[in-house]
């Protein structure tokens, strides 16, 4: 039974409640607007409840288990250490039910009217909310599309019991013996480097000449000497063709250097890519324009082609990541409150939880050479760091790119321990405009990872202390 529908008034409508829905209804409330989200599964969207989050308290305890197995050096030798995976994934769910739990708490508190469903445009400013039992229309001034990506599907690996997209790896009840993960890009390699942790043996299909495509070669290396160290197999310029299904395994079938080849395994992992969550919101009815893969184009505000409508997110072009999206979301909420708000990539970072992490911002070395940008690459090693070599992390650099003319910095890769923190400085560094000298001029603590960024602006300057130069 459908209960009688009376449009209910509305400001702001954002659909979806994943990290730039809830962040862009949290904002437009701040600036007086009454907002009311649509969320048709759990807020949190999916990198709290099966994505960024979830795999990161993988990650972690697949560290905890392999560190306390791999302690000798440092005279710390643990006998029968032992594995609970179930305690694992109560772990890992105790995590994604605080923080769920946190951002509801934070939409209550900020008088955002939450309303479970799935939502269709009408026209450029009314939506139908549908639920089980309900259908309820909200005429709105603004609305900000927050709906997010799915995972691809391979039509000769259509998902099953044992053919998993990322959601179905996260939450298996066992550690497999062994899996295949088709695809080498961030999130294969982090969940492949997780279960390599945990014992499992993993082999990684990957169609390109890398993994981790748009990090340079000298980081990635580092990645695949770590995952090799563990057993694990990658294989580039493989083609996965298809899988032969059992009730107790897979068999998967590439091609690699011309020859066709299979391999067994408890699993297959297929981690290829998302496609924006655009086909079934009634856009057209709007005059939302997308191009021919579902991707929305918008301007420097967030703004579609229908001007009371933004889009932000996995739904836009550039990078599929959490916090541009919240970013978005900000730059939306106050685009629409009037504010001369607009996107800038340039310092928003990029990040792989591998072994060792790595991190990007701003310009690579060839992306500034493409552009003919004359700069210093400056490159300083964890191993001359004395923290690195008390934490037994000394793989990796912190390198720098700086504008040769006046030492600005344009970009940064990190490759090493704490990477993903790391990089939060030198992105507020390219942010702010800074220089190779401002860095090397502000005093950091001792003994820190954070000196290596330092340490490396006193290499662009030329005058390194810890290193010959």
């Amino acid at each position: 039974m459908v209960v009688g529908d009376f449009p209910i008034e509305t400001d702001t409508i954002v659909i979806g409640a994943g990290p730039g829905g809830y962040v862009a209804a949290i904002r437009a409330a701040q600036l007086g607007q009454k907002v009311t989200i649509v969320e048709k599964d759990t807020v949190g969207g999916v990198c709290l409840n099966v994505g960024c989050i979830p795999s990161k308290a993988l990650i972690s305890a697949g560290h905890r288990f392999d560190t306390a197995k791999h302690s000798d050096s440092m005279g710390i030798k643990a006998e029968n250490v032992t594995l609970d995976f179930s305690k694992v994934q109560a772990f890992k769910d105790g995590v994604v039910k605080k923080l769920t739990g946190g951002v509801a708490g934070l939409l209550k508190g900020n008088k955002v009217d939450v309303v479970k469903g799935e939502a269709y445009f009408v026209d450029a400013n009314s939506l139908r909310v549908m639920s089980e039992n309900s259908a309820q229309t909200y005429n709105f001034k603004n609305a900000i599309i927050a709906t997010g990506s799915r995972p691809i599907e391979i039509p000769s690996f259509k998902y099953s019991k044992r053919v998993l997209d990322s959601t179905g790896a996260l939450g298996l009840k066992e550690v497999p013996e062994k899996i295949v993960i088709i695809g080498g890009g961030v999130i294969g390699i982090e969940l492949g480097g997780a279960y390599a942790n945990f014992g499992t043996q993993v082999t990684i299909l990957e169609g390109a000449d890398d993994i981790l495509l748009g990090f340079e070669k000298q980081m990635t290396t580092l990645v695949k000497k770590n995952l090799k160290k563990k057993g694990a197999e990658i294989i580039t310029k493989a083609l996965a063709k298809g899988v032969e299904e059992t009730d107790n395994g897979v068999t998967v079938k590439y091609e690699s250097k011309g020859e066709e080849q299979s391999i067994d395994a408890d699993y297959v992992f297929v981690m290829v890519g998302r496609r924006p969550n655009t086909d079934e919101l009634g856009l057209e009815l709007a005059g939302v324009k997308m191009n021919e893969r579902g991707v929305i184009e918008i301007d420097k505000q967030c703004r579609t082609s229908v001007s009371n409508i933004y889009a932000i997110g996995d739904i836009v072009p550039g990078p599929q990541l959490a916090h541009k999206a919240s970013y978005e979301g900000k730059i939306a909420a106050e685009a629409i409150a009037g504010h001369p708000s607009e996107i800038d990539y340039l310092g928003i970072p990029g990040v792989v939880f591998s072994e060792p992490e790595l991190a990007t911002v701003g310009y690579t070395e060839q992306q500034a050479k493409d552009e003919g940008i004359e700069i210093v690459a400056a490159k300083f090693p964890y191993a001359a760091n004395g923290r690195a070599l008390a934490l037994e992390a000394t793989d990796g650099f912190v390198k720098l790119i700086t504008r040769k003319e006046d030492g600005l910095l344009i970009g940064a890769q990190v490759a090493g321990e704490s990477a993903s923190d790391i990089i939060s400085e030198l992105g507020l560094a390219v942010e702010a405009g800074m220089t190779a000298e401002d860095i090397a001029m502000t005093i950091h603590a001792h003994p820190t990872l954070g000196e290596i960024t330092m340490e490396a602006a006193e290499v662009a300057l030329g005058t390194p202390i810890h290193i010959v130069k």
